[in-house]
């Protein structure tokens, strides 16, 4: 299985979210250093736990629901959290 796709699955089961898309931009960064340890990724993550939480709570919980990163071959994690409402009024 891909990192994405257990990056996905994982963070769909630990956060209940209706709606999670995990792309691999790791081609984007060959030569960069950080690159040797791992994969870059950008995360949409939708759930109804994020609800009444703050951006840096949301990202806490995204980061303790994946536990450690670079075990799973993560060097960088780009995230856009939202709720059920804000996606649907950001898919507008």
């Amino acid at each position: 299985m891909k990192i994405s796709e257990r990056l996905t699955e994982d963070l769909r089961t630990a956060l209940a979210a209706e709606h999670v898309e995990v792309l691999d931009q790791s081609a984007r960064h060959k030569g960069h250093a950080g690159a040797l340890e791992g994969g870059h990724f950008d995360a949409v993550i939708v759930s109804t736990r994020f609800e009444g939480l703050g951006l840096v709570e949301r990202h806490r919980a995204v980061y303790a629901a994946l536990g450690d990163l670079g075990a799973r071959r993560v060097h960088a994690l780009a995230l856009k959290t939202f709720t059920p409402d804000e996606w649907r009024r950001q898919s507008q």
